[in-house]
């Protein structure tokens, strides 16, 4: 009996990485917390609320860029304009006012899933480019729908509020084509790629952690 030929391209890693992260990447997709906040169902205080959380990951991923950024593989990995940290701080300063800083509090969720991201991110261009790639690559795809959405619900004037979701200049379609391929050729054994892939797996369950907690803090009202 003949075995069925994977499909051309079926070993490049931005398709492995895909196939062996669907199960985490659906899950995240699918949080409750976040479609409550699209159909406007919670106070304007939980969207704050995740803003904050969002400033303490992106904290810690863009202070580990600026770490690993003479790492010849994280290097071209490096892009300015995904930089988050500056539109997450204007959104805060919309939300809460001049003295956003002290609405500042990360969850325990959180608090484990920057502990991990420091942790790998500072260490490994696979731990790094793994953690990457779950934020900016999920901004660019599922965060272009969730932007407008929550724009709409909350009524926030313009960009005011929600510029996190907002790439000026960026194709999002052409950039995620691009950065695949960067993947795909980016110099890593076998056993490298297999890290990358199982930290993506991890960053994308840590993600879905601090949005339970998210969830269990504002309940679906």
């Amino acid at each position: 009996m003949s075995l069925m030929a994977d499909p051309p391209g079926a070993d490049r890693l931005s398709v492995r990485v895909r196939r062996n992260t669907v199960g985490d990447h659906d899950e995240a997709q699918r949080s409750g917390f976040l479609d409550a906040l699209a159909a406007g169902r919670l106070p304007w205080e939980a969207y704050a609320d995740l803003t904050a959380q969002h400033w303490f990951v992106y904290e810690a991923l863009e202070s580990a860029a600026t770490t690993m950024a003479d790492d010849p593989v994280v290097g071209t990995f490096l892009f300015p304009e995904l930089r988050r940290l500056p539109s997450i701080e204007s959104d805060l300063q919309f939300l809460y006012g001049p003295r956003w800083a002290d609405h500042l509090f990360a969850l325990h969720a959180t608090t484990v899933y920057c502990t991990r991201l420091r942790d790998v991110a500072h260490r490994a261009a696979t731990g790094f480019v793994a953690h990457q790639y779950t934020r900016y690559i999920g901004d660019l795809s599922g965060g272009q729908y969730l932007g407008p959405a929550i724009a709409q619900s909350y009524g926030l004037p313009g960009a005011e509020g929600h510029r996190f979701f907002i790439f000026n200049g960026v194709d999002p379609m052409a950039f995620k084509t691009h950065y695949r391929g960067l993947l795909d050729t980016a110099p890593w054994t076998r056993a490298e790629q297999d890290e990358f892939i199982a930290e993506v797996a991890e960053a994308y369950r840590l993600n879905i952690g601090m949005l339970a907690e998210l969830q269990t803090r504002w309940g679906q009202r």
